[in-house]
């Protein structure tokens, strides 16, 4: 049977402070999750009922032990998880300055095992099947991850629902100027088209909202989805389909897993065929209930939680 969602991607072990507004050199305690933006869009929407899949490295290390067995917790299947030797399995740590800075460090040195995702491995006829198939640009920013993300999206021929997570992270680049060739073309084979105002000024150039989600339809997509933060997301599709939808209430705690949430359960949304708007209003309120709680993979809500919080107007 195919899979509702297969993603392919980042995994690591985040190393969140259990205080907040501390600053990482005097921290005492870390709580220790399962993490990677791909990764955590299948676990929300395997919370939402979705069968999901992830495609990734680890190193052959403890940790890398440790994220195969949270995947099986989260009920995401772990098949095309693979060790690679002699690298270690990365670590994020972030310090949590409520409400709106999260600085995150990386350490995926010398090199992230999920950047060593090699098209010859790739079980292609799975990722054409799959209902929904979630790339990053993180994938692209390295060989041989580049290669196989765009030979995954070649193969895959737009399929179904195929989603290009901008996801641009400027420590893996040299400036924007090096990725956008890349995005370029993974934009002519997604369908979907989801990032925030930095993401996509390095996709097309271009930085007010509604000019950019044109240029992402004009590059090839069908829907573009722009991430405003406080003023909201903005979501225009080639078939006339228009959506401005404002953020849910929240305190927030953790604003740094809210985008995987709001990712997972898109995807849920357009496997279930409902309208643009409201969609966008479910996956605002997925992201608003991580935003409001401290880790992300486990904290993605369920289906009562996001209709509780819609219901509500807000996270209480």
């Amino acid at each position: 049977m195919a899979y509702d969602l297969i993603t392919m991607g980042r995994i690591g072990v985040d190393l969140y402070p259990l205080q907040t507004g501390v600053p990482l050199p005097q921290v005492t305690s870390f709580g220790k999750f399962l993490g990677g933006s791909a990764t955590n869009v299948a676990v929300a929407a395997a919370r939402l009922g979705r069968r999901t899949a992830v495609i990734t490295r680890t190193g052959d290390d403890p940790f890398g032990t440790y994220l195969h067995q949270a995947l099986r917790d989260f009920g995401v299947d772990d098949r095309w998880v693979t060790p690679v030797p002699g690298l270690p399995t990365p670590v994020t740590f972030c310090e949590v300055f409520p409400p709106d800075d999260f600085p995150l460090y990386f350490y995926r040195q010398p090199k992230a095992p999920d950047l060593e995702i090699d098209a010859h491995d790739l079980d292609l006829d799975a990722v054409r099947d799959a209902r929904v198939f979630w790339v990053t640009g993180t994938g692209l920013s390295q060989e041989p991850s580049r290669t196989a993300t765009l030979a995954a999206l070649a193969h895959r021929a737009k399929a179904g629902t195929t989603v290009f997570d901008l996801d641009w992270r400027p420590m893996f680049w040299t400036d924007p100027d090096a990725a956008r060739p890349f995005y370029a073309e993974a934009l002519k084979h997604a369908t979907v088209a989801v990032g925030n105002l930095d993401e996509v000024e390095v996709a097309t150039g271009v930085r007010e909202p509604h000019a950019a989600a044109r240029a992402l339809l004009d590059a090839g997509v069908d829907i573009a989805v722009v991430k405003q933060g406080p003023q909201g997301v903005l979501a225009v599709s080639r078939a006339g389909e228009h959506a401005e939808v404002p953020p849910l209430p929240v305190t927030v705690l953790n604003g740094l897993g809210a985008g995987d949430a709001f990712g997972g359960a898109l995807c849920h949304g357009l496997l279930a065929g409902r309208d643009l708007e409201t969609v966008m209003r479910y996956a605002n309120a997925a992201g608003a209930i991580v935003a409001s709680r401290l880790e992300c993979s486990s904290a993605m809500p369920t289906p009562d939680e996001i209709e509780a919080a819609l219901t509500a107007g807000a996270v209480r």
